[in-house]
């Protein structure tokens, strides 16, 4: 129960952008209505995770309440929705800073990537931390009570506000722990107000959520005709998180759901492995490729999108020590059953669990990669076309593994003249020409200049397949990547490249003599032109 104390509710403005966000939210997003459960419920789940996380050093917050759940509860004649959880809590300042007045880094951003696609839109609520709007979506009022679990009961807050500019803040007296969300349903949206309706969304977004989700039981009453609430609480999702299951018994379409809900994607992954890792250090790991890159993918310092659970509590979700950068389109949770419980970032640099972790992650990624390139090429070349550039940061960062990922790259090549990077090393070396030593390459700043290139003449002529690499990291790659199967990658724009491959001996021959014979000339072009090139030399490299 939570009582008011005897004070006057103070009023505040939102900050100009949540104000913006809320507009975009309750007008364009109105045929995703059902995505303000997903998010609140969400929201109640990271805050149990939380609590969860603080009482491992902590242990009194758990106080006489140590099972933590979500109560989902709705009253038809009084048109509300309320959503209650037990855990963290916030303070005054938090709602506060959380509901109102500072814009979180997420508000901006989630504005300027809207793209008018409702379905799209609505996975971005939660992939940018604004999910609590969503609530003003189906409500004319919002109301949102509080108490922050290290805090004493008359420390609560009730924040409310109706979305249209203004909240108001006072704080009350409140017994237990956690956050209830109370929303007044706007007068179109009276099929919410159902608790089949409810139960069904929640099924539908919320199945996976560990905690149990519960809802006052119905039974049929013969009298009145209908469905009526009894005082006993049933839970109404799973509550089982699906990388703990079986393999077996997870369907295609179930991996898939669990993808689109947990990292807000509207669209299908496009693979996953699933693995359960059994010995002296035990784990599993659930990753997904998506099919299409993130806004965000060629931002350096953003962080992994990979959940670390230990025992099925929430640790963190921006490490970087779980995966290497050059794998950073990774999305997935690894769950581990060996990793101290108080780890900090600082500990997992150091932690021999964590490393053994993340070289095996390395494997099973880079495992999946190849599998899908020899098993489906096609499926490949999209995840190629989307994550190519970044996979090839993994040649000059993790030498460990660089055959394996060189193995993985593609190029354009003269073989087919094609834009498209559709040519692997091991393709070309298929095709070398006999007593060929080298793997040839040329770079530009574009694939139209470097199929263009002069230097290409001499190699059409001899008949020696060419890559032509014009993506800006190809250069720095290729200061790592010196060989491939013993043979070594030359660049044909190299200074002297009379190479054994592309002259025979007699052109060898022909090459010296005449560079005596025009040795004159020679001189007295270098003079002429010496503020302008470097050297003056023969060549048949021209064809």
């Amino acid at each position: 129960m939570s009582k008011v104390k005897n004070q006057e509710p103070e009023t505040m403005s939102f900050q100009a952008e949540v104000k913006q966000l809320l507009h975009l939210m309750i007008h364009s997003l109105y045929s995703n209505k059902e995505i303000f459960l997903r998010e609140l419920i969400s929201n109640a789940s990271d805050a149990c995770d939380k609590l969860r996380f603080e009482a491992i050093d902590k242990p009194y917050l758990l106080g006489d309440t140590p099972d933590l759940s979500i109560k989902v509860f709705y009253d038809s004649d009084l048109r509300t929705i309320s959503i209650i959880d037990n855990g963290i809590g916030m303070s005054s300042k938090e709602v506060v800073d959380n509901l109102g007045t500072i814009a979180k880094s997420g508000t901006k951003d989630f504005i300027k990537n809207l793209s008018g696609d409702q379905q799209k839109d609505a996975c971005l609520i939660g992939q940018f931390g604004v999910g609590f709007y969503s609530a003003f979506i189906v409500s004319d009022k919002v109301k949102v009570i509080s108490r922050r679990a290290d805090l004493p009961i008359d420390q609560a807050v009730c924040w409310t506000s109706d979305g249209l500019g203004e909240f108001t803040v006072v704080n009350l007296e409140r017994e237990d722990r956690g956050t209830e969300i109370i929303l007044h349903i706007r007068n179109d949206f009276s099929d919410l107000l159902s608790g089949w309706k409810l139960r069904e969304i929640i099924r539908k977004y919320s199945d996976h959520i560990s905690l149990p989700i519960l809802m006052c039981k119905e039974e049929w009453d013969e009298k009145v005709g209908k469905q009526i609430k009894t005082n006993d609480l049933e839970s109404v999702n799973q509550s089982n998180a699906l990388w703990t299951r079986q393999k077996s018994e997870i369907t295609e379409e179930q991996y898939k759901e669990f993808y689109k809900l947990v990292f807000h994607d509207f669209e299908d992954p496009l693979i996953w492995t699933h693995n359960k890792i059994e010995g002296s250090n035990e784990y599993t790991q659930l990753f997904y490729i998506p099919k299409h890159s993130q806004f965000d993918i060629w931002d350096r310092e953003k962080s992994n999108s990979i959940k670390l659970y230990v025992r099925r509590v929430f640790i963190m979700d921006d490490s970087d020590q779980l995966l290497p950068r050059y794998l950073r389109f990774i999305r997935g949770i690894i769950d581990s059953a060996d990793i101290d419980l108080n780890v900090s970032r600082e500990i997992l640099q150091e932690s021999r669990e964590v490393n053994s972790i993340r070289d095996s992650s390395v494997k099973r990624i880079l495992n999946l990669l190849d599998d899908i390139s020899s098993k489906d090429n096609d499926k490949y070349l999209i995840f190629w076309n989307q994550f190519g550039q970044i996979l090839k940061e993994g040649i000059g960062e993790d030498f460990s593994n660089q055959e394996r990922i060189a193995k993985l790259l593609r190029f354009s090549s003269t073989h087919n003249n094609d834009k498209d990077q559709k040519i692997s090393l091991n393709d070309y070396i298929s095709r070398l020409k006999p007593n060929q030593n080298n793997i040839y390459y040329i770079t530009s700043d574009s694939f139209e200049n470097a199929i263009s290139s002069p230097h290409l003449e001499i190699f059409r002529k001899k008949g020696i397949e060419v890559l032509l690499l014009s993506d800006r990291i190809d250069e720095w790659m290729l200061s790592s990547l010196r060989s491939f199967e013993n043979k070594s990658l030359v660049s044909i724009a190299k200074d002297n490249l009379n190479s054994e491959d592309i002259t025979d001996v007699e052109e060898r021959k022909d090459l010296t003599s005449s560079s005596e014979s025009l040795k004159p000339m020679i001189d007295r072009l270098y003079k002429s032109l010496s503020k302008r090139v470097k050297e003056v030399r023969v060549s048949s490299r021209l064809g």
